[in-house]
């Protein structure tokens, strides 16, 4: 795909169903007197994974209009001087006037450049820029060091956390006993086999006759996490408040186990403190507020996904009496509406593939899936993300009756449910909408209801537009 019908379709994807700006494009409704703000743009472009695109002719509301050749002639002049003289090295820009939707729109490309960080001219490598959540931001110093390892080939998993170790060292740092329990193994009686086992899955290196502890190790099994002062902060913390707000917080626990080594253990708490009580039955049973499939994929993904050049926010879970929230540091790599269909992104590829292969996550791409499938299955209001340029947020929410739902909850369920049904090559209709929100049959006027509201608001399509009868009308999601 060459990038112009990439620019298309990042477009389309940029207006529907919710207008949003995203980390590949930046809409213009014209340019800028500023010469150093696009000197900026054009930096963050050139620092982004694959590249990116100014789309002049979109309005901030997402609105279109069409380009003049006058003022394209001006633009491209201009950015195409501000990309030759205005940055460290000149960098070659692209564009193209392509129409959609009835509009002339001019489409600028940066592409990706192989040394990188790609800085303002004139100043020193730290005033480099970069796109999160779809805007320009300046990097902060661990974002530039960890760019130019990656500029180099050295993946921040395969960066040292510890070095210059003795075997006893490494042992002492490192729960190897848990990772030999993940692996179904036995533990090795020798400290030789146990590290050459550990080296073979990159957690530790062995150099000049001494030991190193790579990131990955360190993150994945450290027995303490504030031991390597790198992760300083990367520890996940638990908060549980009384009532609705975080002014009086409950209690407050820190798990200072790498993610590997204490991830059953977090679940195991966040699900225990979150239980209802018991169901006294025949067989008597704990019932819990979420479910555990959601709470074990949504932690996972935080952990997975998030953003390790930026300091001083750690990935925290809070409870509050109407709703649980994960957050990490970084903000999505997809657009927060299409995180079930989309192939999974990650920044930390080698930390998610060994995640997949000790067990902690489903098959690439299906966590979220499982996730929103076990909350419809509960009958719970939608799981709701938000992000911004700094992290991404999840919630999960208590059971409802639909009549407490708001609109803007049941259209997202609506949708969601959408989404997983088209997952399975299936589309949604006023029956599996009354199943997912548990209506009865006497009241489909209250699941088409639902389902005009979803559709009025761009996240779902009939699947055959041709027919006019909206009683047996199905629907697949806007993307489809």
């Amino acid at each position: 795909m060459d990038w112009k019908e990439k620019a298309l379709i990042t477009l389309r994807n940029s207006l529907y169903p919710v207008p949003t700006e995203l980390n590949e494009l930046d809409w213009k409704s014209g340019i800028s007197p500023k010469t150093e703000r696009l000197a900026q743009h054009i930096s963050a472009f050139a620092n982004l994974q694959g590249g990116g695109m100014l789309v002049f002719g979109v309005n901030g509301d997402g609105s279109l209009f069409s380009v003049s050749k006058q003022e394209t002639d001006n633009i491209v002049q201009l950015l195409g001087n501000i990309a030759k003289n205005n940055l460290v090295y000149a960098i070659k820009i692209e564009h193209a006037i392509m129409e959609y939707d009835g509009h002339a729109l001019l489409f600028v490309y940066i592409p990706e450049q192989p040394e990188k960080p790609v800085h303002l001219k004139g100043q020193d490598l730290y005033n480099s820029y970069c796109r999160s959540a779809g805007q320009t931001v300046k990097m902060s110093q661990n974002q530039v060091k960890d760019l130019i390892s990656s500029s180099k080939g050295i993946p921040f998993e395969r960066r040292i956390a510890k070095e210059n170790l003795t075997e006893n060292e490494v042992l002492q740092l490192l729960n190897y006993r848990k990772f030999f329990e993940l692996i179904d193994k036995n533990v090795p009686t020798s400290a030789d086999t146990i590290l050459n086992k550990m080296k073979e899955h990159d957690f530790c290196k062995f150099e000049q006759d001494k030991w190193h502890i790579t990131n990955l190790g360190a993150i994945l099994f450290a027995s303490d996490i504030n031991n390597f002062q790198e992760l300083y902060g990367k520890s996940v913390i638990v908060r549980k408040y009384v009532g609705t707000n975080n002014r009086e917080m409950e209690f407050e626990q820190v798990e200072k186990n790498g993610y590997a080594a204490g991830f059953e253990d977090l679940v195991d708490f966040v699900m225990k403190i979150t239980q209802k009580g018991e169901k006294r039955d025949v067989i008597r049973t704990n019932e819990y507020i979420y479910p555990r499939v959601a709470i074990r994929e949504f932690i996972a993904n935080a952990l997975i996904h998030q953003d390790f050049a930026i300091t001083g926010m750690s990935i925290t879970i809070e409870i509050f009496s109407d709703r649980l929230t994960i957050t990490n540091p970084g903000a999505p790599l997809n657009d927060i509406n299409r995180l079930i269909d989309l192939p999974p992104h990650s920044r930390n590829e080698i930390l998610a593939n060994t995640m997949l292969l000790l067990r902690f996550c489903e098959k690439r791409g299906s966590g979220i899936d499982y996730a929103i499938e076990a909350v419809e299955k509960q009958l719970l209001p939608p799981v709701k993300f938000t992000r911004s340029e700094q992290h991404t947020k999840i919630f999960l929410f208590p059971k409802k009756r639909l009549s407490e739902m708001s609109k803007e909850e049941k259209v997202m369920a609506c949708y969601q449910h959408a989404c997983l049904m088209y997952e399975e090559n299936k589309a949604i209709s006023n029956q599996s909408v009354r199943e997912r929100f548990n209506i009865d049959h006497r009241n489909s006027a209250i699941a088409s209801r639902i389902l005009t509201e979803t559709f009025n608001a761009g996240f779902i399509k009939q699947q055959e537009p041709e027919n006019e009868s909206k009683r047996y009308a199905s629907y697949i999601p806007f993307y489809g």
